[in-house]
């Protein structure tokens, strides 16, 4: 019984999986911001585009 009393604590005490998760959670903002971005550009970069387009073939 002492050793898995044992094995609990030094289970809470490691820090490394936590660690992961961090990383992880970091990761999905990054991602959720880029798509964001990305997606406001791509509709700017597609009005730009198409009055350029309109422009040019008066």
């Amino acid at each position: 019984m002492k050793t898995v009393l044992n094995n609990i604590k030094a289970f809470m005490r490691d820090e490394e999986g936590l660690t992961v998760v961090e990383y992880v959670i970091g990761a999905a903002l990054l991602v959720a911001a880029l798509t964001a971005v990305f997606g406001s550009l791509k509709t700017d970069l597609a009005e730009k585009l198409t009055s350029t387009i309109s422009s040019i073939g008066k």
